[in-house]
């Protein structure tokens, strides 16, 4: 008899997610850092995945190595709700930060890839003509992608 697998929690797959884009970010295998926190690139895999659940030990670990805080692992993470009670005034998770698709899309190469090179055009009417491009590429307006986008167009 096969037990069914059980999806990975929605905060461990955020924190994977996160620490692959980290890591991508600074251009480390996973193997590299694997060796570097004592693992195998598979652990590792199983980590950003969010199959493998992460320990604070771990973690602090893994946040020394990739030269971020803990707490950058938990940026945009799902919101939760408590069980019982009212909600205390400041938990740090009410509200999606960013939604999903923003950090999945960054975690992938080209996310990554495209949001690096973006950083590195300092000319606004530069990255606004990027930002046109590839709106008109997507087949939609600027209007709808990008909501700082109608304030400059009133300096025109």
């Amino acid at each position: 008899m096969e037990l069914a697998k059980k999806p990975p929690n929605p905060i461990d797959r955020h924190v994977g997610s996160r620490v692959r884009m980290r890591r991508v970010m600074l251009g480390i295998s996973q193997e590299k850092l694997g060796d570097a926190l004592g693992l195998t690139f598979q652990q590792v895999q199983k980590y950003e995945k969010g199959t493998n659940r992460i320990s604070a030990s771990r973690l602090q670990q893994i946040s020394r190595t990739l030269e971020v805080p803990p707490s950058f692992f938990f940026e945009g993470a799902p919101s939760f709700e408590l069980r019982a009670g009212p909600p205390p005034e400041n938990t740090g998770f009410a509200e999606d930060a960013q939604p999903s698709y923003v950090a999945d899309f960054l975690s992938t190469p080209e996310g990554l890839h495209l949001n690096l090179a973006f950083a590195k055009i300092h000319d606004p009417k530069v990255r606004k003509l990027v930002v046109e491009l590839v709106s008109t590429l997507a087949g939609g307006t600027e209007d709808e992608n990008d909501p700082g986008g109608s304030a400059e167009k009133s300096g025109e």
